[in-house]
């Protein structure tokens, strides 16, 4: 009968902690996938970047040191590879995308080439995406890292090593939506 007990007791203990790991497991993923969905838009937003470059540098030629800015920016963005280096990166992108813009803002008939316009409305549906994506990605972390540091969890997180994850966080100053279209 105790036997029966102990071995009752047993697999509730197995039970849970395999429960606990796999919710453990099922919530770094769901991290994952969701930091996923933020590469791929920041990769599509530096995939739009040289179209957008060569299409203001139709008009402002002379801009050489802005073009250089972005492309460095661009470079590294495409080379970040942990979710704060790719933030910083996207900050930096970000404030050279503006100078880029306020350039643009100084040729009329750039503002109308049909080019630069399709680029502008690309670039504004893939800040919403990158927006959306950072936003998803936060709750998953938010929801995963509390996961870690309640009890009785946090045995199984650190009897298995699962780390907290970082937060994709914007500068202040980046924390402003990016202006992408211009006065008539």
């Amino acid at each position: 009968m105790i036997g029966m007990i102990i071995l009752g007791f047993l697999a509730v203990i197995i039970l849970y902690l395999w429960g606990t790991y796999n919710g453990l497991v099922t919530a770094k993923t769901r991290v994952e996938e969701s930091w996923s969905g933020i590469d791929v838009q920041l990769k599509r937003r530096a995939s739009l970047i040289p179209n957008l470059v060569e299409t203001v540098k139709g008009y402002a030629a002379h801009e050489k040191e802005i073009f250089e800015n972005v492309s460095r920016a661009r470079s590294a963005l495409v080379n970040a590879s942990t979710p704060q280096e790719k933030a910083q990166a996207d900050n930096a992108l970000s404030g050279t995308l503006k100078t880029l813009f306020a350039v643009a803002e100084n040729y009329p008939q750039l503002k109308a080439n049909e080019n630069f316009k399709k680029l502008q409305d690309e670039l504004a549906d893939v800040e919403d995406k990158i927006a959306y994506a950072r936003q998803f990605y936060n709750t998953n972390v938010m929801e995963y890292n509390i996961k870690l540091k309640v009890f009785p969890s946090v045995i199984v997180a650190n009897a298995f090593g699962f780390k907290p994850e970082e937060f994709f966080e914007a500068e202040e100053e980046e924390r402003k939506d990016i202006k992408v279209s211009f006065k008539e």
